[in-house]
């Protein structure tokens, strides 16, 4: 089966990363096929052909699609190696809350504030980053007192919310301002640093120096491209 799957993904993507780490938790050989966003393959377009974007796991020819839909999908097929959603339903549930949570409140809200709280002024800019430390509160509380967000076993919501942590540091370091500190959230820290001396998943960190050059040209580029714009 491990040579019947294949992840399209990009280097510096959080959500690839997310893929990446679940497969090798699951000790699965995988074969990774980089994707050029600014001119995608054949085989993703076919392959997700309503969002267009990656990751897409797909296994006996088979595409899925969404960052977390995959977790799921290896956690089912590959029940028995490594777990990584817990047994007990009310436990399941209560791992899908804080993962979805993540991706709609922490990316789409946080993420969003964020952007806003360094390029905006006045009330603006004290909303998003209001805004942007009641959701990472939410997760230093669940957090706390434990070893990982699902107990004492690393799993579902730790790689869900490590990616997307770790690409927001980088951000920061980019945009020169700190908004997520370990003197705000010390217990999100001391979870991050756990997580990056640990081998497997510090191997699927893309290397630091490459990524904020990259993701500070992106933010060049874009900024480019708005002047222009208004100009025009």
């Amino acid at each position: 089966m491990a040579k019947e799957i294949k992840l399209l993904g990009t280097w510096a993507s959080p959500f690839s990363h997310r893929i990446e780490l679940a497969l090798k938790l699951k000790g699965l050989q995988f074969h990774y096929l980089e994707e050029d966003l600014s001119n995608k393959s054949q085989l993703l377009l076919q392959s997700n052909p309503v969002h267009r974007k990656i990751p897409v796991l797909i296994h006996n020819g088979n595409p899925i699609s969404e960052s977390l839909v995959i977790m799921e999908y290896i956690d089912e097929t590959w029940q028995h190696q490594n777990p990584l959603l817990p047994k007990d339903p009310y436990a399941r549930a209560v791992a899908r809350f804080w993962a979805k949570f993540i991706d709609e409140k922490v990316i789409n809200d946080v993420l969003w504030t964020a952007f806003k709280a360094y390029n905006d002024k006045g009330k603006e800019q004290e909303d998003a980053i209001e805004e942007f430390s009641q959701q990472l509160k939410f997760l230093e509380g669940e957090l706390k007192g434990k070893e990982y967000f699902g107990g004492e076993r690393f799993g579902f919501v730790d790689i869900a919310a490590f990616f997307i942590l770790q690409f927001l540091t980088v951000l920061q370091e980019v945009k020169e301002a700190e908004l997520m500190t370990e003197e705000k959230y010390p217990v999100l820290f001391e979870w991050m640093e756990k997580l990056q001396g640990n081998e497997v998943v510090a191997g699927c960190l893309p290397p630091r120096e490459k990524h904020v050059a990259y993701v500070r040209a992106r933010r060049a580029a874009a900024e480019e491209a708005a002047s222009k714009t208004k100009a025009a």
